[in-house]
This record gives structure tokens, sequence and C-alpha cells, in this order.
């Protein structure tokens, strides 16, 4: 058998959190569905309440199948200490941002980041006296530096940015950051460490929608949080005194998952360029934004960092919105909804410059985002045709 650090990715997505003691003799460790743990006497309960991070304690800090699913997203990120889990995306971003943070501090929030997450900020985080201010995606080497004052206490990143998809320098922040004694955090939803290992290229936590790719089938709402040693610590505690929990149905079905993001992965990549490409040949298409792409901003550091693509894209039409509805409403093979990383296509209206407040985002025309699944790239394409024929009218 190779060693822990040589094994290869699909490796680790079929091995990791299955530790004997979980499974006991099984392929999968099983849902153990649980409030009340009971003890054989008084001993092992001052024993449990001791080690309650470590053995059954209470149902709210968890049982082997949470804990499987922690240790295996922990595994994907090299140098990480451990994983919470969440009951979403924007339940993992509002506790790691409530355990780093302080009445008082300024928190550097990317530009292009979630609307959930900038609601935070400028509500909940606002009323904490931490003070957000956003900046723009595309800084790049010695301009980051300027972006810190003597408050600055934590840097948040999303790259690409799930609208506009510009993708940050990720090691050259952090360098900066760290120099500053800056925490960083990044919402690494759109890659998952499959793509882009952040905590490997210098991020002290990784956040997952794990709603998306690594659920994959769009039948369960999780979140997760992978952070270095002493920042991990400081989420967990915040996490329980906030009471936040996974159902054991929600991280078996999450497990599961997991195990085949990487070929689910790899197709949703290869199909979301090969349409990119096709979109940009289309008369009606003014601008694609894919960071597979040449023309997408932070290609080249997409290039230099990131081991493939996802299959999460925009793009911008010549036309009016009237124009922008005809096309969604007519594809076939698309859904009109929320979310992404399941196995089916999506198609979204967009509109970024809603949100943008450091940067102003010009778009040549009206947007949709095109979430790429699972279906023959052909179909989608020809889909993709006949709802562009219909949109030029």
């Amino acid at each position: 058998m190779s060693e822990k650090g040589s094994k290869g990715i699909g490796t680790r997505l079929v091995e990791a959190g299955r530790r004997k003691e979980w499974t006991r003799g099984i392929v999968n460790p099983p849902v153990w569905r649980a409030s009340t743990c009971l003890f054989d006497d008084v001993a092992g309960l001052r024993s449990a309440v001791a080690r309650a991070d470590e053995v059954l304690y209470y149902g709210r800090r968890g049982t082997p199948t949470q804990w499987s699913l922690a240790d295996a997203l922990t595994q994907l990120e090299p140098s990480a200490a451990g994983t919470t889990l969440h009951p979403s995306g924007v339940a993992a971003i509002t506790t790691v941002l409530l355990a780093l943070l302080e009445p008082g501090d300024e928190l550097l929030m990317v530009d292009t980041t979630y609307e959930p997450t900038r609601a935070f900020c400028d509500t909940m985080l606002k009323r904490m006296d931490v003070t957000t201010r956003y900046y723009d995606p595309r800084v790049r080497g010695a301009d980051i530096d300027a972006l810190f004052t003597d408050r600055t206490r934590v840097i948040f990143l999303e790259s690409p940015g799930s609208l506009t998809f510009e993708v940050q320098d990720v090691p050259a922040i952090c360098a900066a950051a760290r120099a500053r004694g800056v925490l960083t955090v990044i919402d690494n939803t759109w890659a998952t460490p499959l793509l882009f290992p952040a905590i490997a290229h210098g991020c002290d936590v990784s956040i997952l929608a794990c709603t998306k790719y690594v659920v994959g089938h769009s039948d369960v709402m999780l979140g997760s949080a992978t952070a270095v040693a002493g920042t991990f610590e400081r989420i967990r505690r915040t996490a329980q005194s906030l009471g936040q929990h996974v159902a054991p149905d929600d991280a078996f079905l999450a497990s599961r998952g997991l195990r085949t993001m990487g070929v689910r992965l790899r197709q949703h990549g290869e199909s979301s360029i090969a349409i990119a490409r096709w979109l940009e040949a289309q008369p009606l298409v003014a601008q694609v934004l894919h960071p597979a792409l040449p023309t997408c901003p932070g290609h080249d550091v997409f290039q230099r960092d990131f081991a493939g693509s996802a299959g999460l894209f925009a793009f911008a039409i010549h036309g009016d919105d009237a124009a922008r509805v005809r096309l969604v409403d007519a594809l076939q093979h698309f859904g009109i909804g929320f979310s992404w990383g399941g196995y089916e296509s999506l198609a979204l209206p967009i509109d970024p410059e809603r949100t943008r407040s450091a940067v102003p985002w010009v778009s040549p025309g009206p947007m949709i985002r095109l979430q790429i699944g699972l279906e023959d790239t052909a179909d989608l394409i020809a889909d993709l045709a006949q709802a562009l024929e219909q949109a030029a009218g």
C-alpha cells in the first residue's frame, strides 16, 4: 500500500472517513440517529464529558455518521487540522466569521462574494461593530498589501466568483495576509479541494457549500469549514456555542456523494468548457465568462493554480432583458433555479451590477449563468442553439 501522502485524489475520495471503528465491517459508515447517548456508569459519563469531541456524548456533538464526513473532508485538504459541519453553506460562512471577528475589527470582503454573505456583513456584522470593506477581486501583487489596515483581522476570498468568475491570486493574497497576521478565509465551493486545495495554497480556512458538488444530487443542504490548527478550534467552539448541527441522514448522503465527486466534477468541467467554447462563436453571445477560457479575467492564474474546471460559468447576450427571458424560457434541458453542482443543468438570469460596491460591474448585455450537468454535451448545445434562435426573434 502506498503512503498516505502519495495517494491519488480518487483513492482518497474512496477511502477517506471510513475508519474501521465507524464502518464496523461494512462499506459505508451507517446512519447513527441519536439525541441521547447512554453510558454504562457515571465514570463513563464523566469520561465522555472530558472527551466530548472524540466519543459519543450527545447527539448534537455528532456520531460516527457526521464524524466520517468531517474526517473525509479534512483529508482532502493537506495540512488541515479539522472540519466542522453546518446546515448550509451560508451557515458555515457566518459561523466562521463570528468565530474570527470581534467588535472593532475590520473584515476585507471580496466584491464578488455570494449575496447572502454580503447581507450578513452589512447587517449582523455591522451591528456587532465589525467594519466590512469590499475590495476588487482583480487586485494583484504589490497592491495586495495596501488593502490591510491595523484593524484588519480577516480577508475573505472567493475564487472564482460565482457570478462573474474573476480568479484571485490566492497565494499572493495569503502571503501578504500572513505577513500582517491576518487570517484568510475562502469560499472554495466552485473548485472544491479536488481542483484547488485551498489550504495548501496558503488559506487558513476553506469553506464549501457541500449542498453543491459534494452532495451532487440537489437533495441536501449542508456546509463545511476546514481549517488549520488553532483556527479550527476557534471555529469548532463557536459552532458548538451556536448549536450548529447536521442531521445524520444528510451527512450520510453527503458522504455517499463525496465518493463520486471526482468523476462527476471531471464530466461537469469537460462539458462546461466545450459548451463555453461553442457559445463564444455564436453571434448573439456578447461575452463568455469561464475561467478556463483565455478571454476570462484571471485565466493566467487559473492555469497556474487550478487542476481543472468545474461546471459553472456565465455569458452575456446582445439584446435586452426580454431576449434573455425568451432564451431561458425556451430551454428544455436546463431547469430554472438557484444553486448548482447537482447532476442536472440549470440556467439563471443574473444581474451582478446590483451587488457590486468596490468596483462597478459593466456587462455588454444581459447575463445568464449556466450550471452544466451530466447530460450529453451535444444535447445541451442543441438546446442552447434553438433557445438562442428564439431569443434573437
